[in-house]
């Protein structure tokens, strides 16, 4: 190879990490910027927030892949008007909080969520709400603390079939090349998808814009990526069947177009725990959460008839 050809492949070969030291290191400086409140975890910073009365029964939210807490909030407005003391809270990576390098696996986000409860001194049962990957967190965490666990509310959980493009699937799979497409092909499919959401209905304010955002933040990407890898490649089925065997109360709420967790999905959740209680939700795709708020905010009261104190 001629020495042109090298410095070209070397150049070619290095264009993600120069694109990283362009994005917005997660500093000082940058948390400052944050709404909400900061704990000093053992991985790292974490952002989070509290919604809702002092004395409610508490509901813990933990958000997807690529979507921070921010994705809770139209939703956190009416569980406060039900009682409840929302948590919300920005996973490693995702957000304001820090982008700490290693396996994003299950393991890696319970523990981000055992050190935020005991941060916040949670020691008694609560409520766990999990969207889409938040939803594998959430019932990996329920199996570790089945006692803790007084219901578990899953939206469009992953964990039971995850549809990934194949340009996700083939980095997913193959480590250096993988990461290296990744990192310069994942943006544009991010920024379309984002950009389509700005056209839909929504309880959150910009959140287009918000998603955008995450693109111009050191650590996200290789977040997702770690994540896909580590967490949504594996099922939850052992979480749920132990969840059931506990008797945690569990209910699933389904986007019926949702193309990224597919319907089919609650047949796999209904062998795994039969007692599971069902609800699907005409015409949302895999955003329920925001472009279908007050239908989501019903099924929940509807299944669970308020918090119970």
């Amino acid at each position: 190879m001629s020495t042109a050809a090298t410095l070209a492949a070397l150049a070619l070969a290095g264009l993600p990490a120069a694109r990283e030291l362009r994005r917005t290191p997660r500093n000082a400086r940058f948390r400052q910027q944050a709404p909400g409140r900061f704990a000093e975890l053992s991985q790292g910073h974490t952002h989070y927030d509290w919604l809702g009365p002092e004395r409610g029964a508490v509901m813990v939210c933990v958000h997807g892949l690529t979507t921070p807490s921010y994705v809770w909030l139209g939703l956190a407005r009416h569980l406060v008007a039900m009682g409840f003391r929302v948590l919300v809270y920005d996973l490693y990576g995702r957000g304001y909080s820090d982008a700490p390098r290693g396996p994003q696996t299950p393991g890696f986000f319970t523990r981000q969520l055992e050190d935020l409860l005991a941060h916040e001194g949670l020691t008694d049962d609560l409520t766990l709400a999990g969207y889409s990957m938040g939803g594998a967190i959430a019932a990996h965490w329920g199996i570790a603390n089945p006692d803790r666990l007084r219901r578990l509310i899953l939206l469009a959980p992953a964990g039971m079939g995850h549809q990934v493009g194949p340009v996700a699937r083939f980095c997913t799979e193959w480590p250096l090349t993988g990461d290296w497409l990744f990192h310069m092909a994942y943006p544009t499919q991010f920024a379309r998808t984002a950009r389509a959401a700005a056209h839909a209905d929504s309880s959150v304010d910009d959140i287009a814009g918000l998603q955008m955002a995450e693109l111009r933040r050191r650590g996200f990407l290789r977040s997702v990526l770690s994540s896909l890898r580590g967490t949504l490649r594996r099922d939850t089925e052992e979480a749920h069947r132990a969840l059931h065997k506990a008797r945690v109360p569990v209910a699933a709420i389904w986007g019926r177009d949702d193309t990224v967790i597919p319907l089919r999905a609650m047949g796999r959740l209904a062998e795994w725990n039969r007692d599971a209680r069902h609800v699907v939700i005409d015409g949302a795709g895999h955003g329920l959460p925001w472009t279908h708020t007050e239908q989501v905010a019903e099924a929940i009261r509807d299944t669970w008839e308020g918090p119970t104190v």
